[in-house]
This record gives C-alpha cells, structure tokens and sequence, in this order.
C-alpha cells in the first residue's frame, strides 16, 4: 500500500525549526510533523508572531514540504489545558494539517491533574466540534500510562467519533506500555488513525531511539498488519537518540538520511 511518509521535526529536539526543515529536505522528505510540545520542542507555538509564523510557511514552501499533521501535546486530563489544546488545533489547522497528535497526559513535563478514563473521554468529547469545524482528526499517542493501543482503546470507545484515533508509537509502545511483538497493534487496528515510526536499542526502559533500522523495533512486522487490514495511516519518522540527545546537527541530518534510506529500501517513496 502506497503511504504517506513523514519526517517528525521532533527529531531536531533542541535544534530550530529551520535547523529542522533544512535537514528533513535534504534527507529527501516531503512531508513534515511539526512539533508543538510545551516544554520541549517549541517549533511552533501558539504565541509566535504572525510575521514569525509566516516566515516558517514561507520556509515549508522554499522546501517544498506539506504539513499533514501536528504534534500538539497537551494534558487532556486538566481541563484548564484543553484551551491551549484548542489553540494547538487552530495552529495546526493554519500549517494546512489535518491530524493533531496529543498524549492524554503531558508530553514531557509533569501532569497537574490526573483523571479517569470517563473523564478523559468527556474532555476530548469537548474537542469535536472544533476538530470537525476544521475537518481535523486527533491521535491519541501511545505515551506514559496510557502506551498501549489496546489501553488507549477503551477511551477511544468511550468517545465513539471518527474523529478521534490512536497514535501508534512503535517505541513508545515497548519503552511504556511494555507492549511486544504486533499484537496489540493487531488487537486496536480499525482504531489506528496515524503512526509514530520510532526505533528502539538498548534496554527496555532506556531511552535509547535510533535511526531507523538500528534497532530492534521490527517494522516489516508493522507494516504487515497495516497492509493486510488495510489501514492506511501514514507514518511519522521519529528519532530521539539517548538522553545526551545528538551530539550535534550533523549527526541528527546523518540519523535522517540513514532512516529515510531505510525506508526506500523496504520500497517506500518519500
């Protein structure tokens, strides 16, 4: 199955976001996630300047790179940070995306408030006008408590609209949910809407996430359950090296190249 294949500029954690689009064109990408994770990596936010957020778009288009989605996390159980959500979606929605990704839980900063998985389901439910105004999906990622498809699963059900879907992490799902093999990919298929392509080296909870095809992740597997069900969704390349991060810009481009090569040779097109 033909997909859409894109570059996370998560990948350029502690990098611009012009260090991003430079080194995710060269690679030979033609797609971007960009990435708008409070307390991370800042590439886009809500409160850049309009002349700011039009200088990226202007950089997107001197790269010839589209946007189909957004990273945007935000703690979906703290009611008081769904208007920063909203906020996210309205942004992402400016970049010409169509899906937005979000953990239930913060990305990368601690959770003020915790809540259930009736709670969580009300919450998101808020969000569906909004994301349906704009002809938006959200993806809930595989993240911290909730890093299964099959955990996330039961909130999905809980919300029952089309317009909210999981976010598959293929490292996330072993790093958190503890998650082998594709069962539980398999087990939540019809209710993936969009992937995170991430490699996985190391211990299990070492934070160690590679180029792609460096580590043990078995995405042939993956891409396997998505052709034989059918499932469409495309895939984002993400990479997060060690906590030391990248030891410079070069080698984030190299690790870039490296996985973009990959996936060619499984017979993808950029």
């Amino acid at each position: 199955m033909n997909r859409t294949i894109i570059a996370n500029s998560n990948c350029y954690h502690g990098y611009s976001v012009f260090d991003a689009l430079d080194g995710i064109a060269d690679a030979g990408f033609r797609n971007v996630e960009l990435t708008c994770t409070r307390g991370w990596t800042e590439h886009i936010v809500p409160s850049l300047s309009f002349s700011e957020l039009l200088r990226i778009k202007d950089a997107l288009s001197d790269h010839e790179l589209s946007v189909p989605a957004v990273s945007g996390h935000s703690n979906l159980m703290d009611s008081e940070r769904l208007s920063d959500f909203r906020d996210n979606i309205r942004l992402a929605s400016f970049f010409g995306a169509h899906i937005i990704v979000s953990s239930v839980g913060e990305a990368h900063i601690a959770d003020r408030e915790k809540l259930g998985d009736a709670g969580v389901a009300e919450n998101i439910r808020t969000l569906l006008p909004l994301l349906s105004d704009l002809g938006m999906t959200l993806v809930l990622e595989t993240h911290g408590e909730h890093g299964s498809a099959s955990r996330l699963k039961t909130i999905i059900d809980m919300i029952g609209s089309d317009r909210v879907k999981i976010c598959y992490d293929t490292a996330n799902a072993i790093f958190y949910g503890n998650v082998k093999g594709t069962e539980d990919l398999e087990a939540a298929i019809n209710d993936v809407g969009y992937l995170h392509i991430k490699d996985k080296a190391g211990e299990r909870i070492e934070w160690n996430f590679p180029a792609l095809g460096e580590g043990y992740v078995d995405f042939p597997s993956i891409f396997r359950v998505l052709d034989e069900n059918d499932n469409p969704s495309m895939l984002s390349v993400e990479i997060e090296f060690t906590k030391e991060g990248a030891e410079n810009i070069k080698e984030v481009n190299d690790a870039m190249k490296k996985s973009a090569r990959y996936l060619e040779r499984l017979g993808f097109v950029l």
